[in-house]
């Protein structure tokens, strides 16, 4: 079931359309979007550096940026503590690279997902002591590490956190929380409530880039050798699914400028090895090509071979790394098809289904792809979604939730049923004990207060707009939206009773539907549908018949109307650029 609905914020931005060159129609999607000022809409238009915020104001960054130019100065040894991740990845390559250009003693670890799990660790930690380092520099990860910096600092290490993660807190009955934090030396993560950075969402790599920015600054560099980190910094930030708006998109926009014509060897090695050389690399690209790629080997092997892959100079190797990460991605995506049918399987014959949150108990999935997994079943279902499996210790797993349910908080409710939590508002880890799975499932249910309505998904569309307003240079002035992800998804819009004048099947596999559009004043126009076209076909024999049907395969005149949902895209083809509608929902 779904719920449509038309977004129909009031804004006086709608009256600026001139004075910010754009259409109306535009200053509507943008409102749409809670960018309801002149300057936000103008930085939203013309995506640029100059409009970064200072990164100064991030809490304990100069302080950070000060002992880590100390350390170089003393020639101190310094370890990078990153995540296996794409974020954290990035974020290691970026730390790393920058910090070798300010001629630091500097090397990385990185835990393995099975053997160490998330973030530092007290074994890493004397690990770094017996190696004779000084000091650690963690992202995209340690805000939660409360123990191992602890113990890092009875060792006497200098300790500095670069993170964006949620910070660990306890609630008491009457609701009062209790933040709690690493003893570091530094802890620079924008959700601190102390931290006053205006931009809240910035992925990790997005944090390790500011604090380059200021480091590179304080030694004397170029600022452009700093901007040149952006390209990681696009890829870390359209795969750890931050929304592209304010300074991400800047981030995205510019990073993918500098993407298209990269010099790096080792994504040169990856954009030829899956198949996408030579073509104009996009938010998709990042974020289910390339992104998944790097991912890949912290899910099924070692992330610092993504790592590798981002520092290798040498083409050979750099070739011989993409093939093997993108074999690695091949086999996990085989393994996700694998797992999501089994576990779909099991909710379709249990009482799982019933339920507003899912804990899903499956001892033999991957654990490094349970959090693939619980999204695929949360778009699926449309319900909070938590996949647990067998670990080394214990039972492990992943989260993905939907908009009304902060995952992480609700888990903190369940703290004492846990070994280990983290995350945010939509994604999160856990680790407890497998005596206390049915626990959890128990709590979070009980306690959720999601009603059913919560779990109707919810789809709102941009405007109405009559198809006879759609032209070529509506789809044009459109793309002044791009680069879409989350927070900026491509607009939606609608329009009611709608005549098909033709259907058709295309595609190598027949699963492209082609429609032919008729407007009120009887011009053409095209549509693509990518979904189950059995399934719409069915809806068309079920309201009209099946004559109808035919009629319509035919491109005979027939009664079939519909109610879409459809994106405006400008379609290149053979040279020639045309309007074609993609349609997304339909009843």
């Amino acid at each position: 079931m779904e719920k449509w609905s038309i977004r129909n914020k009031k804004n006086e931005l709608e009256k600026n359309a001139q004075a910010l060159g754009i259409s109306e129609l535009l200053c509507k999607v943008l409102v749409n979007r809670g960018i309801s000022d002149f300057d936000s809409a103008m930085s939203f238009i013309k995506p640029d550096f100059d409009k970064l915020h200072d990164p100064r104001m991030m809490k304990d960054l100069v302080k950070g940026v000060g002992l880590i130019k100390r350390k170089i100065a003393e020639g101190k040894k310094i370890r990078i503590v990153g995540d296996y991740d794409v974020d954290g990845v990035i974020s290691t390559c970026l730390l790393y690279k920058a910090l070798l250009r300010c001629k630091a003693k500097v090397d990385y670890d990185i835990p393995h997902r099975i053997q160490d799990g998330y973030g530092i660790n007290e074994v890493m930690i004397k690990k770094a002591k017996d190696d004779g380092i000084d000091t650690l520099i963690t992202c995209d990860n340690g805000i939660s590490a409360i123990e191992p910096i602890n113990y890092a600092k009875t060792l006497g290490l200098t300790v500095i956190i670069t993170d964006h993660h949620e910070v660990p807190f306890t609630e008491d009955t009457d609701g009062t929380r209790s933040y709690q934090k690493p003893n570091a030396d530094a802890i620079i993560d924008i959700k601190q409530m102390d931290c006053f950075y205006p931009f809240k969402i910035l992925c990790g790599a997005g944090v390790a880039f500011k604090f380059i920015q200021v480091l590179f600054e304080e030694m004397s560099l170029p600022k452009e050798e700093a901007f040149s980190f952006v390209e990681y910094v696009a890829i870390a930030t359209v795969c750890d699914v931050v929304d592209l708006i304010g300074e991400n998109r800047i981030f995205v926009k510019k990073g993918l400028e500098m993407l298209n014509k990269t010099r790096n060897t080792g994504l040169k090695a990856l954009i030829k090895r899956t198949g996408i050389e030579g073509k104009t690399l996009d938010v998709y690209a990042l974020g289910f090509i390339i992104g998944p790629c790097i991912n890949a080997s912290g899910r099924l092997d070692s992330a610092k071979k993504g790592l590798r892959l981002l520092l290798s100079d040498d083409l050979q190797d750099a070739s011989d790394l993409a093939l093997e990460l993108h074999a690695l991605n091949t086999e996990r995506k085989d393994m996700t098809i694998k797992g999501v049918e089994e576990i779909v399987q099991m909710i379709e014959s249990s009482t799982i289904k019933n339920a507003k949150v899912f804990i899903i108990y499956k001892p033999d999935i991957h654990e490094s792809i349970a959090g693939i997994i619980a999204g695929k079943i949360r778009e699926r279902y449309n319900v909070p979604t938590i996949v647990l499996t067998d670990a080394e210790q214990g039972v492990k797993g992943s989260g993905r939730s939907i908009e009304g349910y902060n995952m992480f908080e609700e888990l903190t409710k369940c703290h004492e049923l846990l070994m280990r939590f983290g995350g945010h508002a939509m994604a999160a880890g856990v680790s407890l004990d497998a005596s206390n799975v049915e626990a959890l499932r128990e709590r979070l249910n009980r306690l959720t207060k999601l009603t059913e309505d919560d779990l109707i998904r919810k789809i709102r569309v941009d405007g109405l707009i009559s198809l006879d307003r759609i032209n070529l240079a509506l789809a044009q002035d459109l793309t002044i939206l791009e680069p879409y992800g989350k927070g900026n998804s491509k607009p939606l819009f609608a329009e009611t009773d709608i005549s098909v004048s033709r259907s058709s099947i295309l595609g190598v596999n027949k699963n492209v539907l082609k429609l032919k559009l008729l407007t009120k004043s009887s011009k053409s126009l095209d549509c693509v549908y990518f979904g189950d076209i059995n399934a719409f076909q069915d809806v068309i024999i079920d309201k009209f018949g099946s004559d109808e049907l035919d009629k319509m395969r035919s491109g005979y005149k027939n009664n079939v109307k519909l109610d879409m949902i459809f994106t405006v895209e400008v379609n290149e083809y053979n040279g020639n650029r045309t309007v074609q509608l993609i349609l997304k929902n339909y009843r």
